[in-house]
Formats: C-alpha cells, sequence, structure tokens
C-alpha cells in the first residue's frame, strides 16, 4: 500500500519575511553592542591619560615639596631624556580670572613650564604616546604681613597637548592646590 503525502500546511515552517525581520532585529542589537564597546574603549583610552595627567601634577609637587621650597630648583626627566629644571621659588605660571587654577591662554615663564613626553616602555627608542603641558606658580603666603610665615601656596595644572576633537574625548586640565612649608 503506498503512503499518500500530504502538502505541508501553510503555517509550518519559516517563511522569508520572519527570517528578514529576525535577521534585522539582531542587526540593530548588534549596532548598539558595538557602540557601547567603542565608547568602552574610548572611555579607558581618556582615564588612561587623564591617570597620567595626574601623575604629572603630583610629580611636580613631590619635586618641589623634597626641594627646600622658594629656595632652589629640581630636576625632572621625561621618557625621551629631556631634563627640566623646577624652579620653586615664588612667581609662576598666570593664574586664570577666578585665580584657582594655572591659564594655559598665556605662555609660562622659564622654570615654571615643562612639556613632558610620555613614551611606551619609557624609553628614548619607546613609542610616544602623548606630551603633557605642566605649569605650575608657588606663592609666598603672608609675605606682605610683618611676620612672613613661610608658607607657600603651590598651584600645579597639566593637560595633555594635541587633544583631538576638543574635550569630546579628553577632560580639562588637572589642577593640584598644596601648601607647602614650615
Amino acid at each position: 500500500m503506498l503512503k499518500r503525502f500530504r502538502g505541508l500546511a501553510p503555517d509550518s515552517g519559516i517563511s522569508l519575511v520572519e527570517v528578514l525581520l529576525a535577521s534585522s532585529v539582531l542587526a540593530i542589537c548588534s549596532l548598539g553592542v558595538i557602540g557601547m564597546i567603542t565608547s568602552s574603549i574610548a572611555t579607558d583610552t581618556r582615564n588612561k591619560f587623564d591617570s597620567t595627567t595626574t601623575m604629572l601634577a603630583q610629580s611636580i609637587v613631590e619635586q618641589i615639596a623634597a626641594t627646600a621650597v622658594g629656595s632652589g630648583t629640581a630636576n625632572l626627566t621625561d621618557c625621551a631624556g629631556n631634563t627640566f629644571s623646577i624652579n620653586t621659588q615664588a612667581g609662576g605660571a598666570p593664574l586664570n580670572g577666578a585665580g584657582t587654577a594655572i591659564s594655559f591662554a598665556s605662555s609660562a615663564p622659564d622654570g615654571y613650564h615643562l612639556e613632558y613626553v610620555v613614551k611606551s616602555p619609557c624609553t628614548e627608542a619607546g613609542i610616544e604616546q602623548a606630551t603633557y603641558d605642566v605649569r605650575w606658580r608657588v606663592e609666598l603666603l603672608g609675605a606682605g604681613t610683618p611676620t612672613p610665615t613661610n608658607t607657600y601656596l603651590l598651584t600645579v595644572s597639566a593637560q595633555m597637548l594635541n587633544r583631538g576633537f576638543g574635550n569630546m574625548f579628553f577632560a580639562l586640565p588637572v589642577t593640584l592646590r598644596v601648601m607647602l612649608g614650615s
């Protein structure tokens, strides 16, 4: 006896329209995931450069604190082999209008400014990662009073040079303010 094959029911299986619809939903979701991954990579890179900016500002603070503040110079060498003289005497880069951070709008006086080159690895043969503009100001507090306090206010600001698309990917300069002295 021969078996008869019946035709498939019209609602069985997956139609081409359903496959296209599922593929479209998958593609849209994939684009969202790719966007999140791209954003995460950009944020990670920004955090790396911003951490380096903070580290450089902290290095200047430590160099000045290690030297008799107000009475000499210290030295700092970058990854390109450039040695910078760090002036610890009162004076330095001009402050912004509010007087709370260094102004990057004008040039900084010699001895109160450096362009620090970061390479990976930190050798002269390493691959250059970024260059940072670091500026500082040393102010003697109470200088106009009959008995000077020998206390200094140190303001250090640093920012990465050539930040690309303005401030879209990189933050504003880092500013540290520290009181030093005896």
